[in-house]
């Protein structure tokens, strides 16, 4: 019988770690109301400290990929998870809202950032040749199978407990997380005697510096992005794709939803059943880019993402079930299934060595709309007593990223053969 390749176990061990890190951020949409309840904060100020989260996770996305290769893959893991730990942990013995920006926004953003930014395309370049479409789909969907189990959990504890009670059923996961990762994760192929799955030789890669200073590495390698143009038209395509997914749906559909008189529990199971085609498609999204042009893809991911947008407010105002179901598939088919396809061409233009680095800086963009999102669709609230302006310029901006991709497509078509 044929073993089973470690790559495999590397993959599964990193998936649940991903499924735990975020639950953590797409969990922020059913703590909203409940905080607000509680602790009498401006419903803004609770939107910001959920945006500082985004942003500082985001934007520690490339410092993150330099320290993994400096560190090592397993010591960046338990560090990453132990933040976690101790976020979740101060969580219990915060009551001024400036606690909160800083236990959620700071500590929670900082220790999540690894695992929901650089982590997958750093697994699926170290430890995969074939298959690394897939792998990085699979990992990116973790979030969403995270989403799909733990969402309406959560909704049920604080409906039957209080929020309290699901902190301390995140910690646990976390806890769990921490010991499985400390037993089973290594730092690369090499370790145990074998090759990456798919290669046939062991060599070793000489362009990997070790002993290079990781802040200098991410700058480097933000300087040399920045001279290309597809680096700018990635960067642009994915502050959308923050604004339109986890900073407005995954911050403030729950509310949305509420608002209209739907219960915070029915409204969490949408969520979560989102997750169901989500994981559908991205991991599909991961098999459809080791086969077709991504750019052509990420063309329709963006469309179709910005069509639903301008759906939901139709759709709850007229109070259809049916128009609702028809939002939460199309909407949960195109959620992260961006992320393969953005990999995927910034590792075409920039080499599998420099493209972690590259993209960790693009995340850095994707999360800076999610911040913005997250931020200003709490501040459209305030003003408009209404989420619908914010789901129609989402809407609006996601037919600009789609205009954003074409362009890749013509100046990176040469570029993507030779790499």
């Amino acid at each position: 019988m044929k073993r089973i390749h470690y790559s495999w176990f590397i993959l599964v061990v990193t998936f649940f770690s991903i499924i735990v890190a975020g639950i953590t951020m797409s969990s922020s949409g059913v703590f909203i109301d409940p905080l607000e309840r509680e602790f009498q904060w401006d419903r803004s100020t609770i939107a910001l400290a959920f945006a500082v989260s985004l942003f500082l996770y985001g934007i520690s996305g490339p410092f993150m990929a330099a320290l993994l290769e400096v560190i090592g893959l397993k010591k960046m893991m338990i560090s990453a998870m132990s933040t976690l730990v101790l976020g979740m942990s101060l969580t219990f013995f915060m009551n001024q809202s400036w606690q909160l920006i800083i236990i959620w926004g700071g500590i929670i953003g900082l220790g999540a950032s690894l695992f929901l930014t650089v982590l997958s395309p750093y697994v699926a370049n170290h430890w995969f040749v074939k298959r690394r479409g897939l792998a990085v789909g699979i990992l990116t969907a973790s979030t969403a199978t995270g989403q799909l189990i733990l969402l309406p959990v959560l909704a049920i504890i604080i409906d039957h407990y209080s929020w309290r009670w699901a902190i301390g059923f995140i910690l646990l996961l976390s806890i769990v997380m921490l010991i499985i990762i400390a037993i089973f994760i290594k730092n690369k192929p090499q370790d145990l005697g074998l090759t990456p799955y798919g290669q046939d030789e062991i060599f070793e890669n000489p362009h990997v510096q070790l002993k290079k200073n990781p802040i200098s590495m991410a700058f480097n390698g933000l300087l040399e992005a920045v001279k290309v143009k597809t680096f700018w038209l990635l960067a642009g395509s994915f502050f959308i794709c923050g604004l339109s997914t986890s900073g407005l749906i995954g911050t403030h559909f729950v509310s949305y939803c509420i608002s209209f008189g739907i219960p915070l529990v029915t409204a969490a199971s949408l969520l979560s059943f989102m997750g169901v085609f989500n994981l559908l498609g991205t991991t599909a999204s991961g098999w459809l880019s080791d086969r077709f042009d991504n750019r052509w893809l990420l063309f329709w991911y963006y469309l179709l993402r910005g069509a639903s947008l301008l759906l939901l407010p139709y759709a709850l105002a007229q109070g259809s079930f049916v128009l609702l179901t028809i939002f939460t598939i199309f909407y949960g088919l195109d959620w992260i299934a961006t992320v393969p396809p953005t990999i995927s061409i910034a590792r075409q233009t920039f080499g599998v060595q420099k493209s972690s680095i590259i993209y960790g800086w693009i995340f850095a963009s994707h999360q800076a709309g999610a911040a913005v999102a997250a931020y200003g669709g709490g501040l459209i609230y305030k003003f408009f007593n209404s989420y619908t302006w914010a789901f129609f310029l989402a809407g609006a901006f996601c037919a600009l990223a789609s205009l954003f991709v074409i362009i890749v497509k013509k100046q990176t078509s040469k570029q993507a053969q030779t790499n």
